[in-house]
């Protein structure tokens, strides 16, 4: 959304800080998700339910048909709530709870992605007790590295995801002798705000390596799962709202060989909703410092942490200026000198009361909002609401 498209008449009545979603955006996206995944048979998509959990976009992302990728219970709560079938809903996460565990069994979700033995186990022994059959897949590291922050990378051997390569072969044997799980699948994930389409092709290669090895063992499996990690254009959300879907799912297309019969299952999380969302904040003050002019805003990294976690960039905008530009450093009124949203941008000249927009902030926004300095969390609106 240019900043010429925000209804700023109806935004300047709301409390800020909020989340504003363009959902005429949203609804695109996911066309072209459908369109491009849809051109290659047995390609299924699930939507990354931790990027983003406002019930409003979860209702038209379920419209779209895609499935739901979650790492909580809480998360199951929300997709069965949004009304995605149990049969399209994958539970991942390195750390599952019995509780969640059992949700999982009793909503009957389509599979678990196990981390470890030990949790295989305790899958095991849960399904019993209710005299189930648990559907998994093994999520394996890859050791792929992936050109990214290092904090979002999942695929080394160093990070905490997955079970090791070596183990591969004696893990799904074991799983086999066991009487309440079924092994239908393998599950792989290198991280996230992944640009560069070589870091899939590497993982394809990897996992054509590993098909070969299962098979010389004699194991096959129903379905791939390859996670998500598709990055978007944070510099220029305007010029660039949507990210290339295509080059995306055709590099899986043409690298990764698919034995026959086989699903190919991916889990989009920032590139379904990071471009439709957009964190609304008020000017609160202009303080000339020593050094540098700082343009002290309503929001926090209460608010939007990712700057501060992971120094991430956001486009800022001035939606109620058009003067000339100046330059600021952006900041908030938490009580952490890394709440901070940018530094040394320019903005049209600012003034106390005026409305910045803060840019690619569907995902991993409003979902890790906090209420540290006991703020309030903010809210979520859409534009199907305020026109």
């Amino acid at each position: 959304m240019a900043k010429g498209q925000f209804p700023i008449e109806k935004l300047e009545k709301i409390q800020t800080p909020f989340y504003y979603y363009d959902t005429e955006l949203l609804r695109k996206t996911l066309r072209t998700i459908n369109d491009e995944a849809g051109r290659h048979e047995g390609f299924v998509v699930h939507y990354a339910i931790k990027a983003n959990a406002n019930p409003k976009l979860l209702k038209i992302i379920r419209e779209a048909g895609l499935g739901a990728d979650c790492v909580s219970g809480g998360e199951i709560e929300a997709s069965v709530q949004a009304g995605f079938p149990s049969s399209k809903i994958v539970f991942a996460g390195v750390g599952k709870s019995d509780w969640e565990i059992n949700l999982g069994l009793d909503n009957d979700i389509f599979c678990f992605n196990v981390e470890s033995i030990p949790e295989l186990e305790v899958i095991n022994q849960l399904a019993a007790a209710k005299g189930k059959t648990a559907r998994v897949a093994f999520r394996l590291n890859p050791n792929v590295g992936a050109h990214t922050h290092a904090n979002i990378t999942t695929g080394l051997a160093e990070n905490k995801f997955g079970i090791a390569m070596r183990d591969m072969i004696p893990v799904i044997e074991h799983a086999q002798q066991l009487q309440n799980v079924k092994v239908v699948g393998l599950h792989f994930h290198i991280g996230s705000q992944i640009l560069d389409m070589g870091d899939f092709e590497a993982l394809c290669n990897r996992v054509n390596d590993l098909q070969k090895e299962l098979e010389r063992h004699r194991i096959t499996v129903d379905h791939i799962n390859v996670g998500g990690g598709l990055g978007v254009e944070y510099t220029h959300p305007n010029r660039v709202p949507l990210p290339d879907f295509k080059a995306y799912f055709d590099t899986y297309a043409k690298k990764l060989k698919l034995r026959p019969e086989q699903t190919l299952h991916f889990e989009l999380g920032r590139a379904v909703v990071a471009q439709c969302g957009t964190l609304i904040t008020r000017t609160l003050y202009i303080k000339e410092g020593a050094v540098k002019r700082f343009a002290i805003v309503d929001a926090g990294f209460t608010d939007l942490i990712r700057p501060a976690l992971y120094q991430a960039y956001h486009k800022i905008e001035n939606i109620t200026s058009n003067e000339s530009m100046e330059t600021y450093d952006v900041v908030g009124p938490i009580c952490e000198s890394t709440d901070v949203f940018a530094k040394q941008i320019d903005l049209n000249r600012t003034q106390r009361g005026d409305l910045l927009a803060i840019r690619s902030a569907g995902a991993y926004g409003e979902i890790m909002a906090s209420q540290y300095n006991c703020r309030r969390l903010p809210q979520g609106y859409t534009s199907d609401e305020i026109r």
